[in-house]
């Protein structure tokens, strides 16, 4: 298909409509329960009190604002799919923004800014009816009136486009890794399937094994590592595909596929990551240096021992203890022997190129 029709083809699944609107009227739509925020993505709501006044020093500055996203569902009610911090920051501090119980969370106090350091302390209404530390009528007033652009995603459009949409708004940005931002795209999709994701993710046995930084797991690497597992052994990789763009689909094929287990995934995760641990440890994805596994955890290493040692871990759970501890070290030490892993395992290998060669050699590899 030329590269025109595909634009063309691309272009009628996405059916989108805008205009601005008062943060009044936003106001308004999210008490009236006509915009849809959900609470479990009130997790990402990372902005420190200083974001915060900053937010509401431009509002009332008059400084213009970014537009948000939207998606409208057919019962006309829209999904806040990108702005949450800007919406949630003004509504947290009107005192409307509800919490995961759906109640309201308490408003918030401003922190004083360069432009304005009166703002100091400052919240919607006074803490108390002696206190003047209340924004005040006519800054409420001004406020409200303050206008923001509303992007809509209409219902015509493909289902899963406000996935996609929130994923390309997202990725790229300061606040969320590119796994983050698969979080809460699998939360949209599928609840159940973002939970077994996150559970497998956060097994001890696995966390031992994978042997990540704190830095690492904060930006979600633990949950990466487990969405690649489940799509190497689902979704098989198009070499033409970014590794990421591969990731984003399989999550998405993972949560609306009526013909993957997920029951009987998550049952071969465990079931593969206890043996590694049990075996191996931490060693498991490191580099063989002649004498021992040493150094840092190496993603080649992981690509092919975790797809392999789980195509075969009926075939390895049926050896004998110490015949299945050795067979497991020797796999993982001769792999750095092999011409077909070192040829795509270096540090400047693309993850296409990697990807597309090292997957199909692990499930051979590894069978008894």
């Amino acid at each position: 298909m030329a590269l025109n029709d595909e634009i063309a083809d691309a272009r009628r699944v996405i059916v989108t409509e805008g205009y601005d609107m008062s943060i009044g009227e936003i106001i308004n739509l999210y008490r009236d329960n006509e915009l849809q925020i959900n609470p479990a993505y009130q997790r990402l709501f990372r902005w420190d009190p200083t974001r915060k006044a900053r937010l509401i020093e431009s509002i009332l500055l008059g400084l213009p604002l970014p537009p948000i996203f939207v998606y409208q569902r057919d019962d006309g009610v829209w999904e806040l799919i990108d702005g949450l911090q800007r919406v949630s920051t003004v509504l947290e501090f009107v005192g409307i923004l509800k919490g995961a119980e759906g109640l309201a969370l308490p408003g918030s106090r401003l922190e004083g800014t360069s432009f304005l350091p009166s703002l100091y302390n400052v919240g919607w209404e006074p803490s108390s009816p002696d206190m003047d530390d209340g924004i005040g009528t006519s800054l409420q007033v001004q406020l409200k009136r303050a206008r923001i652009r509303v992007e809509i995603l209409k219902q015509e459009s493909d289902p899963l486009i406000k996935y996609e949409l929130f994923q390309r708004l997202n990725t790229g940005g300061i606040n969320l890794s590119q796994q983050e931002v698969r979080n809460s795209v699998a939360l949209m999709i599928n609840p159940q399937v973002h939970s077994a994701l996150i559970g497998c993710a956060e097994s001890p046995l696995f966390m031992q094994v994978i042997d990540q930084t704190d830095v690492a797991i904060e930006r979600q690497a633990h949950v990466e590592l487990a969405v690649r597992f489940f799509a190497f052994r689902n979704v098989p990789y198009t070499q033409k595909l970014d590794v990421h763009e591969y990731l984003d689909r399989s999550l998405v094929e993972l949560c609306t596929s009526q013909v993957i287990d997920l029951a009987l995934e998550v049952n071969a995760f465990n079931r593969t990551f206890s043996l590694l641990a049990a075996t191996l440890g931490n060693s498991a994805f490191k580099r063989w240096d002649g004498n021992a596994f040493s150094g840092k955890f190496l993603m080649s290493v992981f690509e092919v021992v975790a797809l392999g040692v789980s195509r075969n871990i009926d075939a390895i759970e049926a050896m004998d203890s110490e015949l299945r501890t050795e067979f497991l070290r020797v796999k993982c030490r001769d792999l750095w022997s092999k011409p077909e892993f070192l040829s795509y395992s270096g540090a400047g290998v693309r993850g296409t190129t990697r990807l597309a060669n090292l997957l199909p050699i692990a499930p051979g590899y590894f069978l008894p």
